[in-house]
C-alpha cells in the first residue's frame, strides 16, 4: 500500500473507531502509532514516539495549562460564579430578558476567571436556571441562554482551549489570549441583542418583573464581584503590556483567585483544596495526553502525505479564498457536532492550520476563528456538550429538547460573529499587533 492508502485507511479507522464509542484520546494514539509503524516500521516509529512525548511534554507552555485551570476551579469552589451573577443581576435585571441578559455578561465575566465552557455552564445552570423558571420565563429561553453564554468562556482570556492551539500550531500564546479580549466581548454583546429581540418579539418568553434596585444596592453588589474582574484586568492588561508570560498569567492568577476564594468562604475548608488539586491534575492530563496523542496522529499524517494532499486539493481550487474558508467553516460544523473541542482541534488542525496559513490568513486570527468555531459545535445537536450539561444541571427542570429548541437566535448570533471576524479581522488582531 502506498503512503496516501495507509493514511486514508487511518483517518477512516479513527473516524470508525470515535463513532463506534471509542475515546477520542485512545483513537488518536493508536491509530497514530499503528499508522507509523506501517509506514516506517516499528523501530522507525518507537523513535519518533519518544521523541514526540520528550519535545512535548518538556514544553514550557504546557505549564500554562494547569495554572489556568486551578484558577477556574479555585472560582468554581469559592462560588465566584454567584456573586458575578448576582451583580450582573442588580444592574441589568430590569431590562426585557434581563435575567437572560444578566446570565450572559456573568457567564462572561466569570467565564474569563474559569476558563471552561463546561464549567461555567453547570455553575450558570445552578444559579440563574431556577431564578428564571421561577419568574415565569419560557424554559427553551431560559436554557438556551446559560448553553451558549458557557460558550463566552473561551473566548475570553484565560482559556486553556485557545492554550492547546496555540500549542498545537506553535503560535504565540500571549497573542492568542489577547486576541479574544475584543471578539469575546463582542459576541457576548451580540448574545444579549439576540436575547432582546427575541423577547421583543414574544414577551411572554420573559416576563418583565417590575424591581427597582437604588445605585446603592448596585454598587454594594461589586463588593466581590469587583475584585474577580480586577483580577481579570490585571491578568489581560499584564499579558498586554509584557509585564508577564502566559505562564506567569497563570500562576498570578491562581494565586489572587485563591485569596478571593478564601475572602468568599471565610474558611480554607470549603475550598476543598485537596479535590481543588485533584480535579486540576486530571483534567491537565487530559488535555496533555489529547494533545500528545493528537500530534503523533499529526505526525502520521505529514509522514504519509495525506495531510499534504488535503492541503493541496483545498488550495488548488482555484476559487476565492473565502469559499475555502466556508469548506473549512462546513467540515467544523459538522465534526463539532460529534466532538468536544479539545479532540476536535487536535484531528482538524494539522490539516486545516497549513491550508489557511498557504491562503495568506493569519495565524492568531484563526486561532479566535476557529475556537469560535468549534464553540458553536458545543451547543449544535446532536452532541452539543453544553446543552447536556445544562440539562443533566437543572435537576429535571428542563428537556434536552427544551435546551435545544431554544438556541436558534443565539446560533445565529454565532454565524454573524463570525461573518465580523471575516469583515473586520484587526477586531482580532488589533491588541496582539499593539502588543509591547
Amino acid at each position: 500500500m502506498t503512503g496516501l492508502e495507509i493514511g486514508s485507511l487511518g483517518i477512516v479507522a479513527l473516524f470508525a473507531a470515535i463513532l463506534f464509542g471509542a475515546n477520542v484520546m485512545v483513537a488518536l494514539g493508536v491509530v497514530g502509532a499503528a499508522g507509523l509503524a506501517a509506514l516506517v516500521g516499528t523501530k522507525g516509529a518507537t523513535a519518533m514516539l519518544s521523541t514526540v512525548f520528550f519535545d512535548t511534554t518538556h514544553s514550557f507552555h504546557f505549564s500554562v495549562i494547569p495554572l489556568f485551570l486551578l484558577m477556574g476551579f479555585f472560582a468554581m469552589r469559592a462560588g465566584l460564579g454567584e456573586d458575578m451573577f448576582e451583580a450582573a443581576t442588580k444592574w441589568l435585571g430590569n431590562l426585557k430578558g434581563g435575567l437572560a441578559i444578566s446570565t450572559t455578561m456573568g457567564a462572561a465575566a466569570f467565564g474569563a476567571a474559569s476558563g471552561s465552557s463546561v464549567g461555567t455552564a453547570t455553575v450558570f445552570t445552578k444559579l440563574a436556571l431556577p431564578e428564571m423558571l421561577a419568574r415565569g420565563y419560557d424554559k427553551r429561553l431560559a436554557s438556551a441562554s446559560i448553553a451558549i453564554a458557557g460558550t463566552l468562556a473561551v473566548m475570553i482570556p484565560p482559556s486553556a482551549l485557545v492554550v492547546v492551539y496555540g500549542i498545537l500550531t506553535d503560535s504565540s500564546i500571549g497573542g492568542l489570549l489577547v486576541a479574544g479580549v475584543i471578539p469575546g466581548g463582542v459576541f457576548a454583546v451580540l448574545l444579549c441583542i439576540a436575547t432582546y429581540l427575541t423577547v421583543m418579539r414574544n414577551p411572554d418568553l420573559a416576563p418583565v418583573t417590575a424591581t427597582n434596585v437604588r445605585m446603592k444596592e448596585k454598587l454594594y453588589s461589586l463588593r466581590l464581584a469587583g475584585p474577580l474582574l480586577f483580577v481579570i484586568i490585571c491578568i489581560i492588561s499584564g499579558l498586554y503590556l509584557g509585564v508577564f508570560t502566559p505562564t506567569e498569567a497563570g500562576g498570578i492568577g491562581a494565586g489572587l483567585t485563591f485569596v478571593l476564594a478564601i475572602m468568599r468562604q471565610r474558611s480554607i475548608r470549603k475550598l476543598e483544596l485537596s479535590k481543588t488539586l485533584m480535579d486540576t491534575i486530571k483534567t491537565s492530563g487530559m488535555i496533555f495526553a489529547i494533545i500528545i496523542c493528537a500530534l503523533v496522529f499529526s505526525k502520521f499524517l505529514a509522514l504519509s502525505g495525506v495531510a499534504n494532499a488535503i492541503g493541496g486539493f483545498l488550495i488548488g481550487l482555484e476559487v476565492n479564498r473565502w469559499i475555502v474558508v466556508l469548506i473549512i467553516v462546513g467540515i467544523y460544523l459538522l465534526l463539532g457536532m460529534m466532538m468536544d473541542a479539545p479532540a476536535l482541534l487536535a484531528i482538524t488542525l494539522p490539516i486545516t492550520h497549513p491550508v489557511m496559513m498557504n491562503l495568506g490568513f493569519d495565524p492568531i486570527w484563526f486561532g479566535v476563528f476557529v475556537v469560535l468555531l468549534v464553540e458553536i459545535g458545543a451547543v449544535t445537536p446532536p452532541v452539543g456538550i453544553n446543552c447536556f450539561v445544562v440539562q443533566a444541571a437543572s435537576d429535571g427542570r428542563v428537556r434536552l429538547e427544551d435546551v435545544f429548541r431554544g438556541l436558534l437566535p443565539y446560533i445565529a448570533a454565532g454565524f454573524v460573529m463570525l461573518l465580523l471576524l471575516c469583515l473586520f479581522p484587526q477586531m482580532a488582531l488589533f491588541l496582539p499587533e499593539s502588543m509591547n
